[in-house]
């Protein structure tokens, strides 16, 4: 009823099945499997319950953070365990907060648990608060959170330009002393 075919029998190859094999998979290389072993994702980077760390961290990857940063975050999924406290704003494509965060929050995703305790604003494209979680701030939905730190970080550089020469301004009079 069933036979199996030639091809799928293991055993020696003669020296016109491998030259008709290696023809047949033009695409395939050693490059190819070198490229798809290369976009396997790494893990996530820990950083430890017994580690504070006091300065900026950036990266394109996954942090997952037990211990205390004092400083801004910006990754593409941060995870704030249940012992992490974090003093700064942290900035990421998902976030999922288990722990304490002081400073602005901006996400894609944005995730309280229900013990997640967070004071600062919130700035999301969509959000989910567990019950039992503690905020203090404000929500804010926008399309693209991530994109208005660097807008309002460009934005008071170009407020701060100065008027041209063109129009000067009227000098001001003194105050008239009404004695």
């Amino acid at each position: 009823m069933f036979s199996k075919s030639k091809i799928n029998e293991p055993g020696p190859k003669t020296e016109a099945d491998k030259s008709h094999a290696t023809q047949g998979t033009p695409g395939r290389s050693s490059m190819e499997f070198g490229n798809a072993a290369a976009k396997t994702k790494p893990s996530a980077s820990v950083l430890s319950s017994d580690l504070t760390i006091t300065g900026n961290l950036r990266t394109t990857g996954d942090i997952q953070v037990e211990g205390t940063v004092e400083g801004d975050i910006r990754a593409h999924l941060l995870t704030v365990g249940e012992t992490a406290t974090i003093r700064g704003e942290i900035v990421a494509d998902d976030i999922v907060v288990n722990g304490r965060v002081i400073g602005r929050v901006r996400g894609l995703k944005v995730r309280l648990t229900s013990t997640a305790r967070v004071e600062g604003d919130i700035i999301h494209k969509t959000i989910a608060i567990e019950s039992g979680a503690h905020f203090e701030g404000s929500v804010q939905r926008q399309d693209d959170p991530l994109a208005t730190g660097r807008a309002s970080a460009a934005a008071p550089a170009q407020n701060q330009t100065p008027a041209p020469a063109s129009a000067p301004a009227a000098p001001k009079a003194p105050p008239a002393d009404n004695r």
